[in-house]
C-alpha cells in the first residue's frame, strides 16, 4: 500500500496545488511511483481522459508533474458552477445532476465509499499518494460532512502538512487560526506547516517562526519563496492577477474575453509562453483597445454569456473590432457565441430559451441533454491536430461557413465528422477543440500570419512541445521545494 501526505491550506489560493506538483516531481526523481489525489475539486478548469472521463485541470498537470498519464480516480468528484447557487456534478468523469450547495452537502456522504475504494486502488498500484485538500479545513460551518480536507485524512489517515500565503499578509494569523479552530481530534494530524511565497531574507523572518512553532507545537518545515513558474493555473482566483495590460516589448497583443462563467482559460497557457506574445484578460470595466486577435474562451453557461457580452457592451467592442480587420477566434463556448443563434429548449444551461449570437459565423448551436466528453484527433488543413472536447452544445453550420476541422479520431476509436467553423476569409474561427494552442506547430504559423500582416517578420518555433517546455517548468519547481524544505522529515511522515 502506497504511503500517504496530505497538504492542505489556509486558504484557497495558499499554493496547495503547485505545492502538491512540486512534491509529485520531488518523489519521482527520487525514484518512487507517484500519484495526486483530490476527493472533491470545484472548478470550470476541466480535462478529459484518454477514455473520455472528465476530470479536474489541477490534477491533470499534478499527473504531469508525477509522469503519469491523468486517470479519472485522481479526482472522482468535479463540481462546475452552473450559477451562483447550483453546481454541475461530475462524479468518476460522469455528469450526476446540477445542485445546489444546501443539497450537495446533504448527498456527498454517500460518496465516500466509493472515494475510499478509488483512493485504495491508487495505493495498491503506487508508491507514494500526495493528497490535496479544498480551500481551509477551518470553514467550520462544513467540517461536519467534510470529505476533502480533515475528512479525507481522517478516511484514509494520512499524515497533513498545512500550506500559508505569507504574499497576502497576515500569514502567522492565519496558520494560529487555522490550527485552532480545527476540532481537537484532527489537530494532531498536522505534522507541519510551509509558508509559501516568501520574498526577502529568510532570517527576518526566524522570530515569527520560533514564535508560531511554541504556539501550535507544529514545526514550520520550510519556507518557500516566491518564484515566477510557467505552470497552469487551477481557477479564476490565479486568473484576476494576470496580466490586464499590454505588454509593450511583445509584438502580438491577444485579448482574452472573461466570461462570466469562462472556462478551462488554461487553454491560453501554450500563447502566454510564446516569446512576442503578450496575453491579456479583459475583465469587466476593461478597454479591448485594438488587439491583434481576440479570443471567447469556453464557458459554463454560454446564453447567460452571450446575455453578460450583450449588456456590458463587450458585444459592440468585438463587433467594432472585427469591422477593423482583428482577427476573432472562439474556442468551445467561445464558439458558439460566434454563430447566429442559440437555443436551449429543454433549459440545459439556462433559463433564457433562446438568444441571438454575435453573428460573426453562420453557425447555429442547440443544447442537448447529454455531455460531449472526447479526446480527439483532428485534420486542419496540413495539420494533425489534437484536443478535447467538453460540451453540451451541438453546432450547425449554415451557408458560408466552412468546417474547421475534421476529427478522425474519438476517445481511441476512428470517426469522420466535422468540427468547428470559419468565414470563407478565415477572419473568424471557432472549434470545440480545448489545447488547441497547444499543437505549436499551427500556432506559430497563425501566429506568423498576424505577424505578417502587419509588417513583421516570422518567427521559428523556440521550444519543442509544451510538454517539453512544462517539464523544465516543474524540475525547477522540484528544485526550489528540495531546497526549501525540510525533506528529512517530510520523508519521516511518509514512514
Amino acid at each position: 500500500m502506497a504511503k500517504s501526505v496530505m497538504i492542505q491550506g489556509t486558504a484557497s489560493d495558499a499554493g496547495k496545488s503547485i505545492i502538491v506538483a512540486g512534491l509529485c516531481r520531488l518523489f519521482k526523481q527520487d525514484g518512487l511511483k507517484v500519484v495526486p489525489f483530490k476527493s472533491q475539486n470545484m472548478a470550470l478548469n476541466s480535462f478529459i481522459t484518454k477514455t473520455g472521463d472528465e476530470m479536474g485541470r489541477a490534477q491533470v498537470f499534478q499527473a504531469e508533474a508525477a509522469q503519469v498519464e491523468p486517470d479519472v480516480r485522481m479526482n472522482p468528484v468535479l463540481l462546475k458552477p452552473t450559477s451562483d447557487r447550483k453546481s454541475q456534478v461530475v462524479f468518476m468523469g460522469e455528469v450526476l445532476t446540477d445542485m445546489d450547495a444546501v443539497e450537495y452537502h446533504e448527498f456527498k456522504q454517500t460518496l465516500l465509499p466509493k472515494i475510499k475504494e478509488v483512493y485504495q486502488e491508487l495505493s495498491k498500484e503506487n508508491d507514494v499518494i500526495v493528497l490535496e485538500g479544498a480551500g481551509s479545513p477551518a470553514e467550520i460551518n462544513l467540517n461536519s460532512r467534510d470529505i476533502v480536507n480533515m475528512g479525507m485524512a481522517r478516511l484514509v489517515d494520512a499524515p497533513v502538512i498545512l500550506v500559508a500565503d505569507i504574499d497576502k499578509g497576515g500569514v502567522f494569523a492565519a496558520i494560529y487560526g487555522t490550527i485552532k479552530l480545527i476540532p481537537e481530534e484532527d489537530r494532531h494530524r498536522i505534522k507541519g506547516v510551509i509558508i509559501n511565497k516568501f520574498r526577502g531574507d529568510v532570517a527576518l523572518l526566524q522570530s515569527g517562526i520560533d514564535m508560531i512553532e511554541e504556539l501550535t507545537q507544529v514545526p514550520v518545515l520550510g519556507v518557500v519563496p516566491y518564484v515566477s513558474l510557467n505552470i497552469d493555473s487551477e481557477d479564476s482566483v490565479a486568473l484576476v492577477q494576470k496580466n490586464r495590460r499590454f505588454d509593450e516589448r511583445k509584438d502580438l497583443d491577444i485579448a482574452v474575453v472573461s466570461l462570466r462563467r469562462m472556462s478551462n482559460f488554461t487553454d491560453f497557457h501554450a500563447l502566454e509562453i510564446q516569446p512576442d506574445v503578450s496575453v491579456r484578460y479583459i475583465m469587466p470595466g476593461d478597454a479591448i483597445g485594438n488587439p491583434d486577435l481576440i479570443i471567447l474562451p469556453g464557458s459554463k453557461n454560454t446564453i447567460e454569456d452571450m446575455d453578460y457580452l450583450r449588456k456590458s457592451g463587450l458585444e459592440d467592442d468585438i463587433l467594432s473590432c472585427f469591422e477593423r480587420g482583428v482577427r476573432i477566434f472562439g474556442i468551445c463556448g467561445g464558439y458558439q457565441l460566434l454563430g447566429k443563434h442559440l437555443k436551449d429548449p429543454l433549459g440545459v444551461e439556462s433559463s433564457i430559451p433562446e438568444i441571438d449570437g454575435i453573428g460573426l459565423l453562420n453557425t447555429e448551436t442547440i443544447f442537448r441533454e447529454k455531455k460531449k466528453t472526447t479526446q480527439v484527433s483532428a485534420t486542419h488543413g496540413k495539420y494533425t491536430m489534437q484536443g478535447y472536447e467538453i460540451h453540451m452544445g451541438e453546432t450547425f453550420l449554415r451557408e458560408g461557413a466552412i468546417p474547421f476541422s475534421e476529427i478522425n479520431v474519438a476517445n481511441g476509436v476512428e470517426t469522420c465528422r466535422i468540427d468547428g467553423a470559419m468565414s470563407e476569409n478565415g477572419q473568424v474561427q471557432g472549434t470545440y477543440l480545448h489545447g488547441i494552442f497547444d499543437n505549436l506547430e499551427w500556432t506559430r504559423d497563425y501566429l506568423n500570419d498576424i505577424r505578417m500582416a502587419k509588417g513583421l517578420e516570422p518567427l521559428a518555433q523556440t521550444f519543442e512541445t509544451v510538454e517539453s517546455f512544462k517539464s523544465k517548468e516543474y524540475d525547477k519547481l522540484a528544485d526550489v521545494l528540495r531546497q526549501s524544505l525540510d525533506m528529512q522529515k517530510i520523508y519521516e511522515l511518509l514512514k
